[in-house]
């Protein structure tokens, strides 16, 4: 996350667009200077720049030449320092800090020669390193100039290009995806976190476990009574003795995280003020077709998609007579699923408002995803050469990650519930897989298995989400508002809420419906990712482009009504939601909002209908009808008072 001074940053040049350039080639020429460039984040930076030159607050060319010149200049600098302390640049301070950097920069030029300049824009750490070693080196500045020149150039433009695109979309991007953005974000991060967890404990166990085994080995020397536990556990004549430390050390964090956030739990009795925080911002980002996607990710950690894969494996394992693999492979699903139900019925965790029976601490789900994943890693990721060992603990991660993010997201755990299943998990099945490499040393052929499991999860996957996604929803939809209104008093004043209705209207759905298609509107159904999707074709008429869902409250329309406007390019949409408040009389209570709309292109690929801005009043033929709705129905508009129809007369 990054501080306060990046929004400063980012506001700052916003408002005072010419002396930005000032700001974006110091970012450039920090991000390209020795040293100084590891503590540049230039990529937020220079994409939130991208992002103000497409909405126009900042010009194009003015940027990216600000930027080429920071970076040609930080470059230029670094260079000198290389050509001024040679080959003792190495054991001078800072430089001398990062040796390893200096090192594999070092390698880069050496292999790729001039093109070394070009390349290393592009490489994260080494970027301001290789021009200092290629003064270092007594490269010709003839021969340096151009390809930093270029080099520069390349990078502003490709540095900005994502931002640029992105602002110059913005309005394309609102209106696909409104809340679904955030959402989408959201869920990013999150994988990004998971796999940054597993992919850099995995690096620097990888880089320090010779060094850990050499401390463990010398510890039980010195400790000869515990150090023989030690040396049974991890003997370093065996290849496995690596992985077998990874495991240990990661159990004793896990356990220790376990337990201390498990008793923080129990001693508070109830959630943090974090898990009540978390679950009203994925509260507010509810929205259709976030809700449809969150569904079906949410089904990864079911009983029948983790279960094919599991008996699928099982039965692979049996086949080939791996019964000591099998063993710990069965023992890891069902003992792990008897932990977490037996802590649920132990553990009396308050359940969040939209949890239904069944949800509770830690969340089963999340366990039973990290252990069958988990535990899959562990039994054929030693089968792999070097480091693709790492991809099955990634897919691990990433799987756990996108059903817990999505039972966060409908709101059938607390944060607390999703981290406590993933400790205990991870926990277990760290025990278990101490226990298999401890005991088993036999290799056997992987690739057969890993097709097994993996192309059975997706067959699984694939045939149960899209099947139980409404029915997933319908147990994770929003409460019914807790506040009450009589009929009378909402009648006089309305419901006096936080958002701008144009209608609010007290009657049956159906009856409502009738009386609208009966003025000219047209019912328009929900629209699915499958016509989002179709957005994107150019062949479907104005008149059947759909018009995108949005939510009130968590709640999709109850009903969507368009028709068609004073242009072929213009139409009008009525929103009807639920109301975010009750009659006391039982009467159904719903709020409409109207809006003009017009078709837009964005980006040559997408048309769009768009409200038009600023919001209109009332039509004449619908402020009429809501002046006189017909029997049965009673509609109060934002400046006047209920009008209620008579009774029919009776017959």
């Amino acid at each position: 996350m990054q501080g306060a001074w990046f929004d400063s940053t980012v506001a700052w040049i916003g408002t005072h667009p010419w002396a930005a350039g000032l700001v974006v080639f110091l970012i450039a020429f920090g991000d390209a200077l020795i040293v100084v460039g590891i503590a540049i984040p230039a990529l937020p930076l220079l994409f939130a720049v991208g992002t103000l030159i497409g909405l126009g607050h900042l010009n194009g060319p003015y940027a990216l030449a600000a930027a080429a010149l920071g970076a040609v200049c930080g470059d230029g600098l670094s260079f000198w320092i290389g050509r001024r302390y040679g080959p003792g640049l190495r054991q001078r301070w800072p430089f001398s800090r990062y040796p390893a950097l200096l090192a594999q920069g070092e390698r880069v030029f050496r292999r790729q020669g001039t093109l070394a300049i070009l390349i290393a824009r592009f490489v994260g750490p080494i970027r301001p390193f290789v021009p200092a070693i290629a003064g270092m080196l007594h490269m010709p500045v003839r021969r340096y100039l151009p390809m930093s020149l270029l080099a520069g150039v390349l990078w502003a433009a490709s540095f900005l290009a994502p931002g640029w695109l992105f602002g110059a979309a913005y309005e394309a991007v609102a209106a696909v995806a409104d809340k679904l953005a955030l959402v989408l974000a959201a869920l990013v991060a999150a994988l990004a976190l998971a796999w940054a967890l597993v992919l850099y404990t995995w690096r620097w166990f990888a880089a320090h476990a010779d060094d850990l085994l050499a401390r463990l080995l010398r510890w039980s020397r010195a400790h000869p009574r515990l150090g023989r536990y030690a040396e049974a556990l991890v003997d370093p004549r065996r290849p496995e003795s690596p992985a077998l430390l990874l495991l240990i050390v990661c159990l004793f964090a896990v356990a220790w995280l376990w337990a201390w956030f498990s008793a923080s739990l129990l001693l508070r009795g109830g959630p943090t003020l974090l898990d009540h925080d978390v679950h009203a911002f994925m509260f507010a980002l509810r929205n259709p077709l976030a809700d449809r996607l969150m569904a079906a990710l949410a089904a990864i950690g079911s009983v029948p998609v983790l279960g094919l894969p599991a008996l699928a494996a099982t039965a692979w394992l049996l086949w080939r007579r791996r019964w000591q693999a099998a063993a710990h492979w069965v023992a890891a699903i069902v003992v792990g699923l008897l932990l977490t139900l037996g802590l649920d019925a132990l553990v009396d965790m308050p359940r969040p408002p939209t949890a239904v029976a069944g949800f509770g601490f830690p969340s089963v789900a999340v366990t039973m995803t990290a252990v069958v994943f988990g535990f899959f890693a562990v039994l054929i990721a030693r089968e792999y050469p070097g480091r693709q060992r790492v991809w099955p603990y990634l897919l691990a991660g990433i799987a756990t990650a996108l059903v817990g993010f999505a039972r966060l997201y409908l709101g059938a755990h607390w944060l607390s519930d999703i981290l406590g299943g993933v400790l205990l998990g991870v926990a277990w099945l760290l025990v278990l897989g101490i226990a298999y490499r401890r005991h088993s040393a036999r290799g056997f052929l992987m690739r057969p298995l890993a097709w097994t499991f993996y192309l059975s999860f997706l067959a699984a996957a694939l045939w149960y989400a899209p099947r139980t996604s409404e029915a997933t929803l319908a147990r994770f939809a929003p409460p019914p508002p807790a506040r009450v209104l009589a009929e009378a008093q909402w009648r006089r004043d309305g419901l006096h809420d936080r958002h701008a209705f144009d209608l609010e209207i007290a009657g049956p759905l159906d009856v409502l419906r009738r009386r609208l298609q009966a003025q000219g509107w047209q019912v328009q159904p929900a629209a699915d990712w499958l016509a989002t999707i179709g957005l994107l074709d150019d062949a479907i008429p104005l008149a059947r482009q759909p018009v995108l869902p949005r939510a009130l409250d968590a709640h999709p329309e109850a009903l969507l009504l368009r028709r068609p406007g004073p242009a072929p390019d213009r139409l009008e949409v009525l929103r009807i939601w639920p109301a975010p408040a009750r009659l006391a009389s039982g009467t159904p209570l719903w709020v409409a909002r109207y809006e003009a709309m017009q078709a837009r292109r964005h980006l040559g690929l997408l048309t769009l209908w768009q409200p038009l801005a600023p919001h209109p009043p009332l039509p004449p033929a619908l402020a009429a009808w809501a002046a006189d709705p017909g029997p049965g129905l009673v509609v109060r508009t934002a400046s006047a008072p209920a009008a209620v129809s008579p009774a029919p007369a009776p017959r």
